[in-house]
């Protein structure tokens, strides 16, 4: 894919969601870290139901901390791995307390040392949190980047990589969420809606899939 139709597809993708934000609910970085966290292999509307309930509880990492992790798992337990999530959630918190006084630390390598938190965390965080122009890729947007050509590779970290260099930097903010978006509701798995895409002109996937299909 040439560099102008990639440029008109961000643009597209821009003009439809100028300001789009994740659907992870939170209110501080802290609560941020803790729903990626918990949104590993599960949904963002399983996390919210969860985090909805424990957030007015506990949302800081003093206070999850105290919940223990028996305490954290009653809260937690309707989602996927809950025992290992609630587990290194707990010890996240204990590290985050000893070493930045219960604060996230605006630092990738900072937050890759935290358990439980990997690069693609690390970078959701990065960019909501605070506003970084990292880039990370879920199957959704691996997905989407090879389906459409837009940024080929061969896993995730390859995608990111070339995201990272082919997106202008004047989309790089926000990136992230359209192609995240665009692959949860429209570029989805087993069958494209390619009849209701705004860069279905500009795709270069060779096999559409149309309603009347």
């Amino acid at each position: 894919m040439n560099t102008e139709k990639r440029r008109q597809i961000l643009t597209r993708l821009k003009a439809n969601n100028p300001h789009p934000e994740t659907e992870l609910n939170f209110s501080s970085p802290f609560e941020l870290l803790v729903a990626v966290t918990l949104s590993a292999q599960a949904t963002d509307v399983s996390v919210n139901k969860a985090t909805d309930k424990l957030f007015p509880i506990a949302n800081t990492a003093h206070s999850i901390y105290a919940l223990g992790v028996d305490g954290l798992k009653t809260y937690i337990k309707t989602i996927g791995l809950y025992n290992n999530k609630a587990a290194n959630v707990i010890k996240a918190c204990g590290m985050l307390i000893e070493w930045y006084d219960g604060e996230v630390p605006e630092n990738r390598e900072a937050l890759e040392a935290l358990p439980g938190v990997g690069r693609k965390t690390a970078n959701v965080v990065l960019n909501t949190a605070f506003g970084w122009p990292t880039i990370a890729v879920d199957t959704h947007i691996d997905r989407v980047a090879n389906r459409t050509k837009f940024a080929m590779g061969k896993n995730v970290v390859e995608v990111e990589n070339k995201l990272l260099k082919v997106v202008p930097a004047e989309f790089k903010v926000d990136v992230h969420h359209w192609l995240i978006l665009h692959g949860r509701y429209t570029c989805i798995a087993r069958k494209p809606r390619c009849g209701s895409c705004i860069i279905e002109d500009l795709c270069e996937f060779k096999d559409k899939v149309y309603p009347d299909e």
